[in-house]
């Protein structure tokens, strides 16, 4: 009896031991596979400052999250978040497909940029699908790289965002909306790649953002700065005249309103 007592004490003590190196290491894991096949995705700047794990839960916290813009974007960022939760089921860490039971994301700060007709969310997730149509970067180059294997997310949360409309012709002036809480269940249902994942939830915070409920509420801001344009006509003549006219007729026609 004893000596099963001790093969059996000896088999928990390994399990615990491979649980806690297998979960430890899943923070470096996440970090480089952000840091170096993230922008490969996205065509832009991606990083990530740290990760935290904690060994008995599974959880993961990031910190410092951040995508840059695509070239022909004066603004320096479109992404910037303090901290995201990552909920790991333990058990698939051995599998084919890592199940993720719940990421969230809070209080993301979001810059919006138009330019020439198009944005830097659009122009992203145009790179994004570029990626995915091409079958991403070679699979030996995500091995090497953690992002080989599948990934399903069960639950995708963003909350607390802020959308800051960028432009030049606010000269300093800040205009922003609430963005939408996000929901998304199932994420790469059947496993998917993080390429495809990401083109998945990158395409709902798109659509989140140029939803009415953002695009109406940055109307209303941009229509303020237009009767603050409006007032400098006040003693105004000639080129400078008609500068400030045209500022107020690029607010009008900003989102087709």
């Amino acid at each position: 009896m004893k000596k099963w007592l001790l093969i059996g004490g000896a088999i928990v003590i390994i399990l615990i031991i491979f649980l806690v190196v297998g979960v430890s290491n899943l923070g470096p894991l996440i970090k480089n596979a952000v840091n170096t096949y993230g922008p490969k995705i996205t065509k832009t700047e991606m990083r990530l400052a740290d990760v935290g794990i904690s060994i008995f839960s599974g959880e993961a916290k990031l910190k410092g999250f951040y995508l840059g813009n695509p070239k022909g974007f004066k603004s320096p960022d479109a992404i910037k978040v303090g901290s995201v939760y990552v909920d790991v089921d333990e058990g698939s860490l051995t599998g084919d497909t890592i199940i993720i039971d719940k990421i969230e994301v809070l209080r993301p700060e979001i810059t919006y940029e138009k330019t020439r007709g198009t944005d830097n969310f659009q122009t992203i997730l145009n790179n994004v699908k570029r990626t995915v149509g091409a079958g991403g970067p070679s699979k030996k180059e995500a091995e090497k790289e953690g992002a080989g294997k599948k990934i399903l997310i069960r639950d995708f949360i963003v909350q607390g965002g802020k959308v800051n409309l960028a432009m030049s012709m606010l000269a300093g002036k800040s205009v922003s909306a609430p963005l939408p809480d996000i929901h998304l269940k199932d994420v790469g249902k059947k496993g998917a790649s993080p390429a495809e994942a990401f083109e998945e939830v990158f395409a709902a915070l798109y659509e989140k953002i140029t939803s009415s409920a953002v695009t109406d509420v940055l109307n209303q801001g941009l229509t303020a700065v237009g009767e603050g344009a409006k007032k400098q006509l006040e003693g105004v003549t000639g080129g400078a005249k008609k500068e400030v006219e045209g500022v107020t007729n690029k607010v009008k026609g900003l989102f087709g309103k």
